[in-house]
């Protein structure tokens, strides 16, 4: 169906989550699409890039640029915008990109296979079918049901105190009381429980605690309340005495940022842990890395995954050697807390498994 929405960005931000949600999803493809916007670096071409590709509902641009260059996220230093095409930032199933080369560099070209019209005021046509840069719905279910907790945020937070008629609630509209610091202001709350320690395999430092969602709540008493009565709004398992009361923030990717390498030394760095608890890592997995922003970490920031070399049997020296670490795949940080990170698994060569090391691509 048609749609027919004001095509500003100011518009759509005051229409709701929904359409925020939208706007940033199109916004972010543009991001990475536009030239100019990544530092200056060669991309190399695969050896077995395609001179052509037919653009599929399903893909990612991620993927897609995998299969033309050996560093998909310098997609932009190749990127040739033709301006006989309307709105030639944004991919669509059904077009087709050509590869070739001028004075030597690689070009990557498009060919409209379907009519896109963007009008200076009216949006026209349902931009929410361009091709995505990752999976960004994966991401924010994930984002939905899980964060990190610092130690001391988990110190501080308020927490619950009792429920309603002298037990807990498994459905919405029960009430619970919370005790504890209270942001001015702040009416709705997330449930959570803390679940797996997150420490750092060298140090042994806590980095972190698993945030497991329980479900929201919205304060109903004044917030100065020794105890605050809070009305249970969503719950997805019965809520217990301790459970931890965190102000809800809106937990959607950066609408600006774009896959780059981070411009520090990452050092140490490990995936030390997998969303669901197993220990083999694949593509478009969820790890978490045990560095985070106090180490420079940002969202976008682009690692690669190495595995540690084996140890072999030096015949002339007669002694054991460590051959040097492999790399094995990329990873993306989209979610970063003070001391650990979530990243997404972009791309594996070889299984993977938790403590194999990330560091600069």
């Amino acid at each position: 169906m048609t749609e027919r929405l004001i095509d500003t960005p100011s518009a759509l931000f005051k229409r709701g989550p929904a359409l925020r949600c939208w706007w940033q999803s199109v916004f972010f493809v543009f991001a990475l699409l536009l030239p100019g916007l990544s530092p200056a670096q060669d991309a190399s071409v695969r050896s077995d890039a395609p001179e052509s590709y037919l653009v599929k509902k399903g893909d990612t641009l991620w993927g897609i640029a995998d299969m033309f260059l050996e560093e998909p996220w310098l997609w932009p230093e190749v990127w040739d915008v033709n301006p006989q095409i309307d709105n030639p930032h944004l991919i669509f199933p059904g077009d087709t990109l050509y590869l070739s080369y001028v004075d030597g560099r690689p070009r990557l070209s498009l060919s409209r296979g379907r009519d896109v019209k963007l009008t200076p005021n009216m949006r026209v046509t349902p931009l929410d079918l361009a091709i995505p840069v990752i999976p960004l719905d994966d991401i924010d279910a994930f984002l939905m049901r899980h964060r990190i907790i610092g130690p001391e945020e988990l110190e501080t937070s308020s927490y619950v105190v009792a429920g309603g008629q002298e037990h807990l609630i498994t459905a919405n509209g029960d009430t619970i009381y919370g005790r504890g610091y209270f942001p001015e202001d702040e009416r709705a709350y997330g449930i959570y429980r803390a679940g797996d320690v997150y420490r750092d395999p060298l140090t042994l430092e806590v980095l972190g605690y698993q945030a497991q969602d329980i479900g929201n709540a919205q304060a109903k008493s004044s917030l100065s309340d020794p105890v605050v009565e809070l009305e249970v709004t969503r719950v997805t398992e019965e809520v217990r005495i301790t459970d931890r009361l965190l102000p809800l923030d809106e937990r959607i990717l950066d609408a600006t940022f774009q896959p780059r390498a981070p411009g520090v030394d990452i050092e140490d760095a490990f995936m030390i842990a997998v969303d669901g608890g197993v220990t083999q890592i694949g593509t478009w997995d969820i790890v978490v890395l045990n560095k985070g922003a106090r180490e420079g970490l940002e969202v976008g920031h682009v690692l690669a995954i190495y595995q540690t070399g084996e140890v072999v049997f030096d015949e002339v020296a007669q002694t054991n050697v460590s051959l040097p670490d492999v790399r094995a795949g990329l990873t993306m940080v989209f979610e970063v807390a003070e001391k650990a990170s979530y990243a997404l698994v972009l791309k594996s060569n070889r299984p993977l498994k938790v403590m194999d090391k990330v560091k600069n691509p």
